[in-house]
């Protein structure tokens, strides 16, 4: 990338500019450098509530957002909060006729830590497969790698980021547009790795195993130890024989 360096000697002692105003060099080093920022461009930050308060590309007008206490990923030992948002299609708003496939909505979980997000997201997507009927793949869609879910009338995509959980779509759709995922995986880029619907679940940590507890000691109906048990230590009474 070619950047434009300005050659500001005077620019402090100089009278001849309108007004007869004195410039602070210091000022135009730092809108040069804002500028050669901007010019690099950057990544957009983390929403404050998850999703994006705010248009999106190709004309989709954003209408309104709320928080979720139900979240569809859960994390073992992960606390997370869900936000939603809808966007609507520019020109059907305008004409007052819109439709499912003018409508798309964007789901955002937010957990407490990173730890399991990745594993729990694919074993979600494995069970909407196998006991649910939807149509499960692994997909890249505006240069992301995603879990593309679809079926019952809905079509979405769905991907783990850094502490997050991202879901883009909706109902009555049988795409899900390119821009809107764009928009958000700027800001929530996918950890999805290859080839996570085959093979082992992604490391994570599992949920902790079920102890059983064991019953009391009864001296009048003793049970034996069988974790304890040694062989070597048992004697077996010989039968007597009449």
């Amino acid at each position: 990338m070619r950047s434009t360096v300005v050659n500001d000697r005077s620019a402090a002692t100089d009278e001849s500019r309108p007004g007869g105003k004195r410039y602070n060099p210091g000022v135009r080093v730092l809108l040069a450098v804002l500028l050669a920022t901007l010019a690099c461009g950057g990544t957009p930050p983390v929403p404050k509530n998850g999703v994006i308060e705010g248009n999106l590309s190709d004309d989709w007008i954003y209408k309104r957002n709320q928080s979720l206490r139900d979240i569809e990923v859960f994390v073992p030992n992960n606390p997370g909060t869900a936000f939603t948002a809808s966007y609507v299609l520019g020109s059907a708003q305008k004409t007052g006729r819109i439709q499912n496939t003018d409508i798309v909505s964007a789901f955002v979980t937010r957990y407490e830590k990173d730890d399991g997000i990745v594993r729990e997201t694919v074993r979600f997507a494995r069970r909407l497969a196998a006991e649910k009927g939807y149509r499960v793949d692994e997909t890249k869609i505006a240069g992301t790698r995603a879990l593309s879910i679809s079926g019952s009338d809905e079509t979405w995509v769905m991907w783990p980021a850094k502490g997050h959980v991202v879901k883009v779509g909706g109902v009555g759709r049988s795409d899900v547009p390119e821009s809107v995922v764009e928009d958000y995986a700027d800001r929530y880029p996918s950890l999805l790795p290859g080839g996570a619907l085959e093979g082992a679940l992604p490391p994570g940590e599992d949920e902790k195993p079920v102890i059983e507890e064991k019953p009391a000691y009864d001296p009048n109906a003793p049970k034996p130890d069988i974790d304890k048990y040694d062989p070597k230590k048992v004697k077996i009474p010989e039968k007597k024989v009449p």
